[in-house]
C-alpha cells in the first residue's frame, strides 16, 4: 500500500505533460502485421466527443472516427480491430493495431 502513494501524487504532473487537444498534422511511421514498414500522414481533429483521422499511406487513404478517455485514443477505422493510441508527454502518440501485431508511431 505505501507503493501507491507516489504514484497518486505523481499523477497530476502527469496530467499536465498531455496535450488539450491533439488536433493536427502528424507525420506517421509504423511497422505492418508482416514486418513491412510504412510512413505517410495523418490528420487529427478533436472534438468534444470525438476524435478524427485521416491517413494518407503509399498513396492511400484511410479514415476512422475514435473516443478520446485521458491519454489513450480508440479509432474505428473499418477494421474487425481499432487502432488504439497513448498520448506521450509532448504530444507524441504510439499506436498499436492489427490487434497487437502492428504498430505505429504519430508526431508533429
Amino acid at each position: 500500500m505505501a507503493f501507491a502513494v507516489p504514484l497518486v501524487l505523481a499523477a497530476p504532473v502527469w496530467a499536465q505533460d498531455i496535450a488539450e487537444d491533439i488536433s493536427g498534422t502528424y507525420r506517421v511511421e509504423g511497422r505492418n502485421p508482416d514486418g513491412s514498414r510504412y510512413s505517410g500522414t495523418v490528420t487529427v481533429q478533436e472534438s468534444s466527443d470525438a476524435v478524427a483521422f485521416a491517413w494518407i499511406v503509399a498513396n492511400q487513404s484511410y479514415a476512422g472516427v475514435g473516443k478520446r478517455v485521458g491519454r489513450v485514443v480508440e479509432v474505428d477505422w473499418g477494421a474487425a480491430h481499432p487502432v488504439v493510441y497513448v498520448i506521450m508527454p509532448g504530444g507524441v502518440m504510439y499506436g498499436t493495431w492489427a490487434d497487437g501485431q502492428a504498430m505505429e508511431r504519430l508526431e508533429k
